[in-house]
Parts: structure tokens; sequence; C-alpha cells
């Protein structure tokens, strides 16, 4: 953990390596995943750097196998996995024999294999594409021949000329009657005047309606149009998908009407088809015959070309993510030497981060492939002469702590060795969601929830998940710590489904409860001796009438204690960061004001409610009561006052007296404060619980003034700490401003030795951090509340669902239970499993992004990017 705290040291190191051994340095160097290099050609475009050429056949490679992929999923063929990237990466790339290749001969090797089954794959497809064409030609043909001689059978069998059209290319046939078959007894011009002629071919379902309205306007009626569904879906020979189509048959009398349907049939991309006289039935008949054995001849066909298609799609398949994988590499080698500068003929020198760690590493690195191909000039790893720019920050995580991390760097990457917030998130986030999520029950399922993706760890990691999924599994020890959490915070309220359960036994009973007869206000008794309940709160309050009032005042105020707790944490960690980082006047004239300032008012309301839960008011209040002397409840064991039970000094003659010996007038003439033996000043005297918000409103408000002590001097304490408060703030304005103007250092602002100060500025500065800590410590007090509210909103809903849903529909009978226990569990899951786990995560998150991170977190650091082959082959799964 004390490596989580800080991040990784780094040092800016130069590296020169040979050109031709370049490339196997920087194989070795992804595959160890420490470096970030620093590009020394920042005026070059990209067009102009050194590998541009190699770059661009990487672009291209990696544009064929998009091609392959998308092949394969046409035939729903998945991808075969190439292993983990670790696995991939130790068993090298697909090439038969990686080790004796250099870059430019496996780019060459890829490029050739990839070139033919590219050419090889897009011959096939557009052979697919002609044969598909003429495969659903012949199908249409087909379905408007059995359709058409349908028709002209049952419904015109005296429509016999046809004028069609040929095919989508606009070929056009039919039949022309002349004046010589007229005079040899052929068809008389009057019969050929009471015939129709027609147009028959295919359009597609979708267009139907809109085909039909059309023709109808543009002839204004005076066509006769009839449609017949074909069953068997045509297939797109472009899209490949499968579309529905209907023949139509359209009748009319125009040679104009012709024109115009021959232009509408084309706006909607409809077949038209050229068909024999339907009188002539041996020619209809010899037609669709020839027509039928093409189409089978052309589904032969066809169908072998889909399975030369997939049996090359399958070979494919089992290749394309290890080429992808390989070819990513080689694009991520050629990226990165793109920014190393060739100064001398023949080298080339890059810089970067590297892990101070793993110096040594990459140092034996760059001069193992040196040494492997047996370069004259030597290779060079040094650090480079400081000063360095800024050191990117990284931190070394696993599976657990990688989602808090991410959880910090969502909202800023921690500063270079700053004290990392998320070591305390880690522990601190899943306990404040369980405050708010308390309840057994619930968070036994967010807790099984969490389990299960532990238990699927392994496949999921595998897997390719959707963003929600993959965000719930890097989430998966956190979504279980928060359900355990959860529970404990159910424990300790005594609360499962918003009912208590009688674990230890109640301390407290009501008359009658035996007997289910209780009546409404009745005081609940104790069962014995007054003591604390074992471990959480009675149950007893579930079912008491004050029950709110109870819960309300118990989880404000620890909701309170730990806000102040964790606030003054981060004000503890600006002061570690100070010391850390050597800046004094931060540590003086900043941690040490704001830690004042913070015990002053917000620690000492703490110290405030720890002190009123420990004091036995009992016995204090009994402390201020009239006894009878010698009577009953005299020398009780509630007054535990170290002095005892003293005598009665009957001075007024009544017979009563306090337990301390002051004796009572018992006409009302006498206070609490005459009567309390403590003596503490104010208006109880120390014999009445105070109001705790009074008082602290009254440290401000009324110094001096404490209406309801606790402790002896409690107002002369009260206006030391006031005091205190009251100095640090101007001190925490106005001290690091002046002694940065004197040039007693930067105090971390940039404003080095030389440089000319602007007082001005940096007095505004401080005044804005002034006013955010003092304003903040009052208003992020205020914001914990929020773990008070959604902790009783969570119960309050769980408790309206199971009255409204299961009690009332208990008394009804068994059927209106089974339907109550539906709407129950529907609410229960969509409301509280669902929506309220949402709620209180972001109120969690809220208050470690605002409340505790600006205490101390800077978050303007630069995130570590390193040149890692594993990071960059992660990312494409």
């Amino acid at each position: 953990m004390a490596r989580w705290f800080r991040s990784e040291e780094m040092d800016y190191i130069s590296l020169i390596v040979n050109e031709d051994a370049a490339h196997d340095c920087l194989s070795d160097l992804g595959l160890l995943g420490v470096i970030q290099l620093t590009d020394l050609n920042p005026d070059l475009t990209p067009f102009q750097r050194r590998y541009v050429s190699y770059v661009k056949r990487c672009d291209e490679l990696e544009r064929k196998l998009r091609f392959f992929g998308a092949e394969c999923d046409k035939f729903g063929l998945d991808l075969e996995s190439a292993g983990t990237p670790d696995q991939f990466l130790e068993n090298g790339s697909s090439t038969p024999s990686p080790a004796t290749q250099t870059g430019a001969q496996l780019l060459e090797t890829l490029e050739v294999e990839l070139e033919g089954y590219e050419t090889q794959l897009r011959e096939l497809n557009t052979y697919s594409e002609k044969l598909t064409l003429e495969y659903n030609e012949k199908v249409e043909l087909q379905e408007v021949l059995e359709k058409a001689r349908r028709f002209f059978m049952t419904d015109a069998p005296r429509l016999a000329v046809s004028e069609l059209t040929a095919s989508p290319g606009g070929r056009s046939g039919g039949k022309e009657t002349n004046l010589l078959e007229a005079e040899e007894g052929g068809p008389s011009a009057r019969d050929m005047d009471m015939r129709f002629s027609s147009i028959t071919g295919v359009v597609a379902t979708e267009e139907k309606v809109r085909f039909e309205r059309m023709i109808f306007r543009a002839t204004r009626g005076n066509c006769y149009v009839r449609f017949a569904e074909i069953k068997q879906p045509i297939t797109d020979p472009e899209s490949g998908a499968e579309l529905q189509k209907h023949v139509f048959i359209v009748f009319y009398k125009s040679s104009a009407i012709e024109s115009k349907l021959k232009k509408i049939c084309d706006a909607f991309a409809a077949h038209r088809y050229s068909l024999p006289d339907m009188d002539d039935a041996a020619a209809v008949d010899r037609m669709l015959t020839e027509n039928a054995q093409e189409l089978v001849d052309s589904r032969t066909v066809l169908l072998k070309n889909q399975d030369t298609r997939y049996r090359l799609c399958q070979m494919l398949s089992k290749h394309v993510e290890r080429w992808t994988w390989t070819v990513l590499k080689e694009k991520a080698i050629y990226h990165s030497l793109n920014q190393f500068k060739a100064d001398v003929q023949g080298m080339l020198r890059g810089e970067g981060w590297i892990v101070r760690t793993a110096l040594e590493d990459a140092r034996g690195a760059v001069n193992r492939a040196h040494a492997s191909m047996d370069m004259a000039m030597p290779s060079l790893v040094d650090l480079v002469p400081k000063p360095w720019p800024t050191p990117p920050t990284h931190f070394e995580t696993n599976k657990f702590t990688y989602g808090y991390q991410e959880f910090v760097n969502t909202y800023g990457i921690p500063r270079y060795r700053e004290a990392n917030p998320a070591l305390f998130t880690a522990a601190t986030f899943p306990f404040l969601f369980g405050v708010m999520y308390g309840d057994i029950g619930h968070g036994m399922f967010l807790f099984f929830a969490g389990l299960l993706l532990l238990w699927n760890e392994k496949a999921n990691d595998e897997a390719k998940l959707g963003e929600m999924m993959a965000g719930m599994h890097s989430g998966r020890y956190m979504m279980t710590m928060m359900g355990a959490c959860a529970v404990y915070a159910g424990v300790v309220y005594n609360d499962c489904f918003s009912l208590g359960i009688n674990i230890f036994g109640s301390k407290w009973v009501y008359y009658g409860q035996d007997d289910l007869e209780v009546e409404e206000g009745t005081v609940a008794e104790l069962t014995g001796a007054y003591e604390v309940y074992p471990f959480g709160l009675d149950p007893a309050w579930h079912v008491a009438t004050n029950e709110l009032l109870f819960f309300n005042s118990f989880k404000m105020k620890i909701s309170v204690i730990f806000g102040i707790f964790q606030m003054f944490m981060g004000t503890c960690l600006r002061g570690i960061n100070a010391v850390f980082f050597k800046e004094w006047l931060d540590l003086f004239f900043e941690f040490v004001p704001m830690v004042v300032f913070s015990c002053s008012l917000f620690v000492y309301m703490v110290v405030l409610i720890f002190m009123k839960w420990s004091i036995d008011w009992k016995s204090r209040m009994l402390g201020a009561t009239c006894l009878a002397y010698g009577g009953d409840g005299w020398d009780s064991e509630d007054y535990t006052h170290p002095d005892g039970w003293q005598e009665c000094n009957d001075e007024y003659g009544t017979g009563y007296c306090t337990p301390s010996g002051i004796s009572c007038t018992l006409d009302g003439t006498q206070a609490t404060v005459d009567l309390c033996a403590l003596d503490y000043g104010g208006t109880g005297d120390g014999c009445q619980p105070p109001n705790l918000i009074t008082t602290l409103i009254n440290i401000a408000l009324s110094p001096g003034s404490v209406d309801e002590p606790m402790y002896e001097g409690q107002a002369g304490v009260q206006n030391i700490l006031l005091a205190f408060a009251l100095i640090s703030v101007p001190i925490l304005l106005c001290a690091k401003p002046y002694f940065i103007s004197k040039g007693y250092g930067g105090g971390g602002h940039g404003h080095g030795d030389g440089e000319e100060v602007n007082f001005g500025e940096i007095f505004i500065h401080q005044a804005i951090e002034t006013i955010e800590f003092v304003l903040g410590m009052v208003s992020n007090t205020a914001s914990y509340l929020r773990l008070w509210a959604l902790s009783l909103a969570h119960s309050e809903l769980a408790g309206v669902f199971w009255s409204k849903a299961m009690l009332s529909t208990m008394q009804v009978n068994g059927f209106a239970t089974y339907l109550g226990f539906g709407v129950f569990a529907g609410t229960t899951l969509g409301v509280l499993l669902m929506m309220d786990v949402l709620e209180c995560f972001l109120h969690a998150l809220r208050l470690h992004w605002v409340e505790f991170q600006n205490k101390f977190f800077k978050a303007d650091g630069v995130r570590f990017s390193p040149y890692s082959f594993h990071a960059i082959l992660k990312e494409t799964q």
C-alpha cells in the first residue's frame, strides 16, 4: 500500500540506438511497457516523418483485415481468439519465424499474403453479385410467368396481347399487328381495338402502396392493376438483405399511358419482364420449363460460389485477430520510431520517461537487441541532465485497486508523487455508501451480486463485454465491499427490509404485547437493569412512536462525525504533501491555520457529541430532582455522582431534598440552576442535556454564554477556541503572500528564484483559497448530512413498500398476499435495488470528489501513457 500512496518515481532518459537495430529495440521495450516516449520532432507533420511509409502500409493492412472481418460477419463466423495479449506477446506473431525477420520483411510477408486473400475474396464477391442478380431475375421471371398465367386463366381469359418491357435495363418486347395480317385473315383492326396492352414485372413490397397510388394518379385511373405476393424472399445482391416483393400486372389502352408506366417502373426500381402471348399455352409452358432449368443451374453455381467464399472466410477467421494484433504491434513500433530524431547518420536518439525501478530492465533490453544483430556501434541509455519536464503520474495497480484508481482518475490525475486519494477512497467509499444504504436484506443482494462477478471473473476477463457490463466487471471488488458495508450498517441500524431483527433480545417490553393488545401511547419499560445493547440498536425502536425522532438524532450525529473526520483527514494529507515537497510556507501558513480553524470549531463539535453520549444524564438530572428524604427513590443506584447521596439539610422544612442534600421549597420558585450541585453555570448548571446546535451557534453569536454546559469552564474554553479560529483566518489569508513577496520561497505556485512576484495576484489567489476553505468547512459539513437524509429515505421507502404491499394484503386473503408480494418484490427491485443503489453511489462519489479531495488534491497531473503492446492490444478486445 505504501507504493500506492505515492506514484512511482520517474527518470527522464535519453535513448540512442543504431537505426538497423531500432526496430528490435522498440519491440523489446514495447514488451516491457515502462517507457513513455517524448516526440522530438514536433515541428514535422505526420507526412514528413521518417517512417511514415511503414505506418501507411500498416494502415493498408488494417483496412484489409477489417474487410476480412466484415466478410466473416456476413456468414456469422466468429473470429478465432488469439488468446490473451500476454499469451500472444509471449508466443510472438503469426508468421512462421518472426525471430529471423526484420520489421520490413514481416510487413512484406503479410502484404503478399493478405493481398492474395483480398484479391481472391473480392473476385468471389463480384462473381457472387453477378450470379445473385441473374438468379434473382430468373426467380422473378418464374414468379411473373406463373402469376400471369394464373391471372389470364382465371380472371381474364380474353386478354392475350401484351406489350411488355424486358429487364431493368429497359429492353422492350411485345407483339405488333400489321395490315397484311388483317388482310390474310388475321385479327381485324376492330378486334385489336377491343384488346388491352399490359406490363408485368416485380416491385418491392414496401413500395407497393406508393407504386399503385402513383400509377392511379399518373393515368387518372385509366389502368387496371393487379398484385400477387412472392412467397420466397429475394436476396439483394449488394447488401445481402432479404426483400419481400410483389408481382404486378398493369392493363392499359394508350401508348401515352405506356410511356408513363415505364417511367414509373424505372422510378420505383421495378423490374419489367417480357412474356409470350398468354393464349399460346405451348409457348408459355416451354418458357416456364426453360426458365426452371436455367434457375436450377444458376442456383447450383451460386451455391458453389457461396461455399467457396464460406470456406475462405472460415480459414481467414482463424487468423484475422492474430494478424490484426501483429499489424498493431508493428504500427506501434513505427509510430514510436517517428518520435526519434536522427542527429547522426545511422543513429536515432529518443527521450522519454521511464519508471525508475525498470531502468535497468530497459537498458538490458536495448543492449540485447544490439548484441543479437552484432552492431559495432553500442547503444546508450542514460539519464538526461536536469531540469526535467513535468513527470507523469503512474501507479502500479492490481485487480482490487484498479477500480478505485480509475474512480479518482475520472476526476483528475494526481500530481507527480502527490498523496493518492484512491488509497483512502478504497476504505471510505464503500463505508459511506453503506451508511446511506444500510439494510441487511438489500445489502445482501448487492453483496452476492459482487460475489457473482468475482466468481465469473476469469470468464469475463476473456469475454468481449458491453460498456455497462465492462464497467461493472472492473468495479466488482468495489461492489462486493459496498454490499458488505451496507450489511454491516444494516446490522448497526438493526434494519432488514425495514424490519427490526430481535437477535439479542429486546431490553424493552410493552404492557400487553404478548396478547397483541398494546394501546396507542403505551410507554415501554425496561426488562432489567439499564445497559447498552450488545450490538447495534434495540429492535424495540422500530415499533416505537418516537422512532423517527430517535433515528434522526442518531444518524444526523454520525453523519457529522464521519464528515468532519474525513475532511480533517484530507486537511492532514495537505500537510503531509507540504512536508514531502518541502513547501514550508504551505505547511506553516496554510496547513497549520487550517488545522487550528478546523479543530477550534468542527473537531470540537465532534468532541461535544461524544461527550454528550458518554455522560450519564439520568444521574445528572436526578441530581437536580427533589425527592422525599428517606422515601422511595432515595439512595437509588441511578445516581452515580462520586460523592454519593448526601444528608438532607431540610432548611425549608418540607422534607424534600436533592441527592446532593439541597433543601427544596416545593413552591416552584427554585429553578434547575438552584438545585444542581455541579455549578457549571448557565440555565442548567450542568444537570440538563444541552441542545448541541444551539451551543455551537452561540460559540460565534454569543461568546462566553453557554445555556446548558456539560463541563466546568466550558464558556472559557469556547472563548479560547473562538479566538484561535479568528486568529487563524488572517494568518491563512495574509502570511503566505507576505513571505512570498519577500522572496521566501515559491509556495508551490511556480514563483521561482529571480522571477518577478506580483503581490496582488498572489493575494487574490490566497484570498480565494481562504474563502473556499472557511466557507467550505461549513457547507461541506452540511453536505455530509446527505448520509443521514439518504439513509432515512431508504428505510422509510422500504417501510412504505412493506406496509402498503404486504401488511395490507395479508389481512385480505392468500391470493391478495400473493399479488402483494409481487408488487413488493417489483418495487423493491426497481426502486431500492437499482435506483437507490445508483443514487447512494452518486452521493458517495460527490462526497469524495468535492468534500474530501478538495482539501488537498490538486488533480492537475499528467497520466503516464507507456509505450506498451499489452495496453494497445487490450484496447482492441
